[in-house]
């Protein structure tokens, strides 16, 4: 069905992304392909004839948020920007988004935001602009090359989707079957990436230790083999990656956190539940004593490594007795920093029809217990550090005249005066001092780049 009321064809976009950082790269990757098609980026949405939306639908609050900032879309004079919802919100609802929302103009979700140009012209001509299909060919085909980036770090997606179905998450239905990239294809983007100026790169996936696939010699590679090849690409200082599944940690990806130099020293494992009957009823693949055997095994070949998780709270059925296993499981890892959320029910997911519905108070209880026994652990992780002298990677200015932040290899931010360094710096500190959030730290030296 037409619209009489479309805006006029944007000249100018904003894209906002919340939630993941596969939203964060996809979000970048939606600019970069506007910006190829003669396209200008506006500083925000108070001005630009496109807002883009790059939503999650992980929790009930982000989708709120979202309809609450399309409300928020129309201006003083009644005019209003061309509206695109993207990502997850826009895959589990689809047209539904443009009933409920009169002024959206595009839904588009996370498998098919390459052919957001053709929605763009379509919505300009005020015709219906939706596509939420889960085509078998790759979207990243069809993107631009990587242009330069304006910071040393960067994200890469190197596979999307999930085969777990944990029984609480949309993932599998919002982001489709576990695909994995061309080694080709990562190789190639990475190296644009590091020829743009970027030392640092964070590989992406809902459960990104599954990828696997042939390498240039024809061989098949899971992760570690991955992160190998990356790890010879000159100009590459750094490998991270996240988020990561229990049942995807193979010897060879323990192994290379013992042995690769540039896979940096943390571990995002989310384990959810310390109970081993919640975690069951979540359909995760572990139980307590096989998830702390593993993180066992990667202390034997990187014993500083900081690890951290994910936790959900009042899962269906979860009593105070099973809470309290979670925090044990706290106690007995002690996390550099954890993720945690009160259970949210999603529709479709099979928790959300669970009898034993947690009341939120209950909830809200048992989060502030949990957050407070994770920031105890974290700020005793950060106070070891002091007295280390490390290397850190200059990423940002801070608040004060010539402070600079940049991040260990503990994913520690890191404020220091570094005189004649500048941001995509590798500079080597001496760490004085640490709170619960970040640290401070004494300039030794410049390192070679």
């Amino acid at each position: 069905m037409n619209r009489t009321d479309a805006p006029k064809a944007p000249a100018t976009f904003h894209v906002k992304s919340f939630g993941c950082q596969m939203n964060v790269y996809d979000g970048e990757r939606m600019a970069e392909m506007l910006g190829a098609q003669g396209m200008t980026a506006a500083a925000d949405g108070t001005d630009a004839d496109l807002v883009i939306l790059n939503t999650c639908h992980i929790r009930e609050k982000a989708v709120d948020k979202v309809y609450s900032d399309i409300g928020r879309m129309t201006r003083e004079d009644g005019s209003r920007p061309m509206i695109a919802v993207a990502g997850c919100v826009a895959q589990a609802e689809g047209s539904e988004i443009s009933r409920r929302a009169k002024t959206v103009d595009i839904v588009v979700g996370p498998q098919a935001y390459h052919r957001l140009p053709d929605l763009i012209e379509k919505a300009g001509r005020g015709e219906e602009a939706v596509d939420t299909d889960m085509p078998a060919a790759s979207k990243f085909g069809a993107l631009p090359a990587r242009t330069k980036q304006a910071r040393p770090t960067a994200f890469l997606t190197i596979m999307e989707g999930c085969d777990k179905f944990c029984t609480y998450c949309v993932v599998p239905y919002t982001r489709g079957a576990e695909i994995s990239r061309s080694w080709s294809a990562i190789l190639d983007e990475a190296k644009a990436l590091v020829d743009g100026g970027v030392k640092e790169i964070t590989l992406l996936g809902q459960n990104v230790n599954a990828w696997s696939g042939e390498d240039d010699q024809g061989r098949m590679q899971g992760m570690d083999g991955l992160v190998r090849g990356l790890a010879e690409l000159p100009g590459l200082h750094r490998i991270r990656y996240t988020t990561s599944h229990p049942n995807d940690m193979s010897d060879g990806l323990i192994a290379a956190h013992g042995d690769c130099a540039k896979l940096m020293p943390f571990l995002h494992l989310p384990v959810q539940s310390g109970n081993d009957r919640i975690l069951k009823a979540m359909n995760r693949s572990h139980d307590v004593a096989s998830y702390l055997r593993l993180l066992d095994r990667v202390r034997a070949v990187r014993p500083d490594i900081a690890l951290s998780g994910d936790f959900i709270v009042g899962f269906p059925g979860e009593t105070d007795a099973e809470f309290e296993d979670t925090l044990r499981i706290v106690d007995a890892v002690g996390y550099a920093q954890c993720y945690s959320f009160k259970y949210s029910p999603r529709p479709g997911t099979p928790a959300a029809d669970m009898e034993g519905q947690v009341p939120a108070l209950v909830m809200d209880e048992r989060l502030a217990r949990l957050q407070a026994a994770i920031n105890r652990h974290q700020v005793a992780f950060n106070s070891a550090t002091v007295g280390r002298r490390t290397d850190i990677l200059l990423e940002r200015k801070g608040r004060y005249p010539g402070q600079l932040i940049g991040k260990t290899p503990w994913l520690q931010s890191v404020h220091v005066t570094a005189p004649d360094s500048a941001i995509g710096d590798l500079i080597e500190v001496d760490i004085i001092s640490a709170g619960p959030n970040s640290l401070a730290g004494e300039y030794s030296r410049r390192k070679a780049a």
